[in-house]
């Protein structure tokens, strides 16, 4: 289920983890450890966020020898805000949001036999 926000679960997982040092700037690889995505699904997003002008991307100045270099991602001031917004959105959400109901197996008697 998507939050009221417009941002999927995976998506407020990236805000959260660029909410938790707005002004810093953060490789891929390490959002990926922070948010548990697969590159395929993590660099789409942080492209989707930078499409919007919620997150701005750069390159590394000085790649480390024998590395290449690396982008680079932070939140911008409206991805600040909006992270927030969205974040908020889905914490309140997720408080009064009821389980779901609980899924029950029909039950077949043992005596029935299933033609084939």
């Amino acid at each position: 289920m998507t939050p009221r926000s417009g941002f999927s679960r995976q998506t407020l997982s990236v805000l959260a983890a660029l909410s938790a040092r707005p002004s810093d700037w953060q490789h891929g690889y390490a959002l990926a450890k922070q948010t548990g995505l697969k590159s395929g699904t993590l660099y789409p997003i942080l492209i989707r966020l930078a499409d919007r002008g919620l997150v701005e991307a750069c390159w590394q100045d000085e790649p480390q020898p024998g590395k290449p270099r690396r982008h680079l991602y932070r939140l911008t001031a409206n991805g600040a805000a909006a992270a927030a917004a969205a974040l908020a959105d889905a914490e309140a959400t997720a408080a009064t949001a009821s389980p779901p109901p609980a899924r029950v197996r029909p039950r077949v008697p043992r005596s029935v036999t299933w033609a084939g």
